[in-house]
């Protein structure tokens, strides 16, 4: 593997855990990229970015940075004024102005049904924590991934904090906007309504975007050829800028 190839970092978002990725990893290692995959708090906004931050410093060399979801708002502020970032991917993610929340974008356009399909569980240092119930799960989630995949998929979920989703974005200048991005996500999104997705790529003047038909919330598991795609054009992109450096 040529030293100039930047590793990926992948940020699950809220209900997701690390093993989401699994599927756009191979993909990757079969292209030579390595890639690490964050297993992300979902406590507070402030804290996720922070913990990613340490990852990413903890990595010799560049970085592109891919986020899903809520981790679209995590892998904005951690990127802010952060150099090792070289490029930016999400995936069916949110893309946040300073001030944004997860909660506040999701309502910015219709169509959203997560609302309804959630349970709340409190904890023990305040507030409560949020889950899928599992009835629900693959129908909101992951309604284009296999019925015993999306089984595991809500066994294992991790949950997030109402905290963290109503946390709003403190990076006057989050990543995205001094550093390229790359978009894919879901038509039939059902936490994340499309049209919030197609104005986040418009937002960040993306250099590319992929609108799946059909596809679900759970990008990565259920097109994670093309969530590998995406993040290959970023790697290549970023190759690119470095030979010509």
């Amino acid at each position: 593997m040529s030293e100039q190839k930047p590793t990926v970092v992948l940020v699950h978002g809220a209900f997701a855990e690390s093993a989401s990725w699994n599927g756009v990893i191979e993909r990757l290692y079969a292209e030579g990229v390595t890639s690490v995959a964050v297993a992300n708090p979902l406590r507070t906004l402030a804290g996720d970015a922070a913990y990613v931050r340490d990852v990413i410093a903890s990595i010799e060399g560049p970085v592109v940075l891919v986020g899903h979801s809520y981790g679209g708002l995590v892998i904005s502020e951690a990127s802010a004024g952060n150099d090792q970032v070289a490029a930016l991917v999400y995936a069916a993610a949110f893309v946040p102005e300073p001030g944004d929340s997860a909660f506040s974008l999701s309502a910015s356009a219709p169509g959203s049904t997560l609302g309804e399909a959630l349970d709340a569980h409190p904890v023990s240092t305040g507030g409560v924590e949020l889950v899928i119930r599992r009835d629900r799960f693959r129908e909101q989630f992951a309604a284009d991934v296999p019925v015993q995949v999306a089984g595991l998929m809500g066994a294992t979920q991790r949950p997030v904090t109402e905290a963290a989703l109503k946390d709003p974005v403190q990076a006057q200048a989050p990543g995205w906007t001094d550093r390229p991005s790359w978009h894919v996500f879901g038509a039939e999104d059902r936490n994340i309504p499309a049209a919030v997705h197609r104005a986040g790529a418009e937002r960040a003047s993306s250099l590319g975007t992929n609108e799946i038909a059909g596809a679900s919330h759970a990008v990565s598991v259920s097109q994670p050829q093309a969530v590998a795609a995406a993040i290959l054009e970023a790697v290549a992109h970023v190759v690119g800028q470095r030979a010509a450096a």
